[in-house]
């Protein structure tokens, strides 16, 4: 056994060749170039293949191989040095180790892998990141992601990107799959290329969808990619322009980013986006999904487009094909982008963590991506004194700057004095919370990729819209995003405006919480207008707005996407009690809406008893002594006449706006939320 300071994990070594086993192999082959690297062994299961470097020495060690090897005879091993992982996972004993956790897409995307997989991850990178020196990833979107999912400071996470040098030592003279596929193809038409297994998160099927549409322009889809075994991979329909080419070798991805068209490559998540730098280091332009860590690996030398919208795809393959001037100048934007991510610059953070593992690393800067497009939508009606500061508060604070705000109202005078104001519009329809809303969703500009809804007595923290965004841009797959409430006057007598100013001021900023599924929560939500399309909020649902939030968001989560809370998105929501709706009213949406929402399937059977229990028992045991704020008869009586009413086969949920209120209160659809 050798006496080096430090030893690493070769058990990717014996796995197949992927992505994340390239970075590994990468690493240690321009680590090996240096003379430092004679102080690292690499100890490896005895099925391992020999990667023939010249200066680190390889030690076969144990009998066994996989994970049992990994976690039972590697540490046994390695004891007493420090330990290198550069493959996700790495001995959960073992305290001094740095591990390169990749992404953390078996939380964010956890359908798109194989159960035994998922359980193994979601088991144990939580404890490596917990116990580890030193973690290290490939982007700093990658580095977000995990600070969001597992237990680890952001600032703590060392960014130690892919590099692209392997990609030139490629030969696609000595390529043959390759070369057989594309001449067995009829004529010689130029094809676009995909790189990546079936996992679901690929999104492949986006260019599946455009097959079609190509064919027509005279082009073809080859598909390389091999890796299966950990996915639970997406089926794929058969089309006569799509070329499935498996697995192949280097050198045939060499011949095929050589003589494609492009790389298009429409992932929803990505730790780093390898296919990206080896296409452009080939000279091979490349279209790129916009979400994740795409844009910080893609630069200015990409074109960039939505991953949901096939027609942005069919745009810029079109432009490509027509266009040689656009095709050239990627190649050489290109070109010049790769010689950012540098293999031997990786190696040398890696050398520097190995000597310390606190050590403050500088490897790789991007440049600040460009945020999506932010729109939002504030329904208000009756307290335009309200809304007019908080409104106003809110674009004169944030830090992203949104490209619209709509204040939609039943009456110009709802809005008070904001007609004035620079970037608000001002749009009127029919009343309520939700048809209100549904006004503001058709009055969005065209290009907005994120719509926020407040509530008009919410104040926002001045991060709000940009902690959101940046999730979006992170999470390809999060479809809606709702923030932390650090006060809530609607559990109280309500807070005053400058009151909530001041308390969001002054509260620290949250720890970092993601919470998932997290159903909507209306006074502060925002969502990825691609998943929303033409669904609209229910109408019929004329009051109690956290049920309309909940039953739109059901609506939205049958598309697949991810709902969740995020809690450096956060505000005081002051619970105003001027405008509110009437006890009766609200009583009786309380029984009626969750029963109606059942029978669309957007409330379980347990939830609708849960709810209508727990807010009649309220309403009765309170009714005598009621809090001041809280009309407790008056839901007691709407309970009642909901009751009555659905015994009589009446289902009825827009019929809590006609009832007598009894008391006079002027507004219909206002939120009010149960207590």
């Amino acid at each position: 056994m050798s006496d080096a300071a430090t030893v690493t994990n070769g058990r990717f070594l014996a796995q197949t060749l992927s992505g994340v086993q390239r970075y590994a192999f990468s690493v240690l082959y321009a680590l090996d170039q240096s003379v430092a690297s004679s102080e690292t062994t690499i100890l490896v299961p005895r099925i391992a293949k020999d990667p023939e470097f010249l200066r680190m020495a390889v030690v076969r060690a144990g009998h066994g191989t996989g994970y049992a090897w990994e976690q039972f005879e590697l540490p046994y091993y390695a004891r007493g040095r420090r330990l290198l992982n550069l493959c996700n996972t790495a001995p959960a004993i073992m305290r001094d180790q740095i591990v390169c956790i990749h992404d953390a897409n078996i939380f964010a995307a956890p359908g798109s892998y194989s159960v035994t997989f998922r359980a193994v991850y979601q088991n144990l990178q939580p404890i490596l990141a917990r116990r580890s020196a030193r973690i290290a990833t490939v982007s700093h979107a990658a580095a977000r992601q995990i600070a969001r999912h597992l237990p680890v400071l952001l600032k703590d996470i060392a960014v130690l990107p892919n590099g692209h040098e392997h990609a030139l030592r490629w030969n696609p003279a000595l390529a043959t799959a390759a070369p057989a596929l594309i001449a067995s193809r009829s004529g010689q038409r130029p094809f676009v290329l995909a790189l990546g297994s079936r996992a679901r998160h690929k999104n492949l099927a986006l260019l599946i969808n455009v097959a079609a549409r190509l064919d027509e322009l005279g082009i073809d889809i080859v598909i390389a990619g091999g890796g299966d075994d950990i996915f639970a991979p997406q089926a794929l329909e058969d089309r006569p322009n799509v070329y499935l080419a498996g697995r192949v070798s280097d050198d045939d991805l060499a011949f095929f980013l050589d003589n494609a068209l492009c790389l298009a490559f429409p992932s929803l998540t990505e730790g780093f986006g390898l296919p990206i730098i080896e296409a452009m280091a080939r000279g091979c332009p490349v279209i790129s999904s916009n979400c994740a860590s795409m844009p910080e690996v893609c630069g200015d030398a990409a074109l960039l487009a939505t991953p949901f919208e096939p027609e942005a795809w069919l745009h810029h393959i079109h432009q490509i094909a027509q266009s040689k001037d656009l095709r050239d100048d990627l190649v050489g934007r290109g070109l010049r982008q790769v010689k950012r991510f540098s293999w031997r610059q990786t190696a040398s953070g890696y050398l520097a963590l190995l000597k310390s593992p606190g050590a403050d690393l500088a490897i790789f800067a991007p440049a600040r991506g460009q945020m999506p497009q932010v729109a939002v939508i504030i329904a208000t009606r009756g307290r335009p004194e309200i809304a007019s500061a908080t409104v106003r508060h809110f674009v004169a604070t944030q830090s992203l700057k949104p490209a619209a705000v709509i204040v939609s109202c039943v009456e110009l005078a709802d809005a008070g004095d904001l007609g004035s104001l620079c970037r608000v519009t001002i749009v009127t329809g029919p009343p309520g919370l939700a048809a209100q809303r549904n006004t503001g969703l058709a009055s969005l500009p065209p290009g907005i990729e994120i719509v926020a809804f407040f509530d008009d007595d919410f104040v926002a923290d001045a991060n709000w819209l940009a902690s959101a965004a940046q999730v979006f841009c992170d999470e390809g797959q999060v479809v809606a995003v709702t923030g932390e409430v650090v006060a809530d006057g609607i559990k109280g007598p309500g807070i005053a405006f400058d009151e909530a100013v001041r308390l969001v001021a002054e509260a620290r900023t949250p720890k970092p919480r993601w919470t998932e599924p997290y159903s909507p929560y209306g006074c502060n939500m925002a969502f990825r207008v691609s998943a929303i399309r033409e669904m609209r909020f229910d109408e019929r649902l004329v009051l109690y707005g956290w049920l309309e939030d909940r039953d739109f968001a059901a609506t939205l989560a049958k598309g697949g996407g991810r709902l969740i809370k995020w809690s450096l998105a956060y505000g005081a929501h002051m619970g105003a009690k001027n405008a509110r709706v009437s006890g009766v009213r609200l009583g009786y949406s309380q029984v009626v809406n969750p029963l109606y929402m059942m029978g669309k399937g957007t409330m379980t059977l347990v939830n609708v008893a849960d709810h209508i229990l727990r807010n009649t028992a309220s309403n009765f045991a309170r009714a005598v002594w009621p809090e001041p704020f809280i009309d407790r008869k008056g839901r007691a009586k709407g309970n009642l006449l909901a009751i009555a009413d659905i015994l009589r086969g009446r289902l009825e949920p827009e019929r809590a706006a006609a009832i007598s209120p009894g008391k006079a209160i002027r507004l219909r659809g206002q939120r009010h939320e149960a207590q």
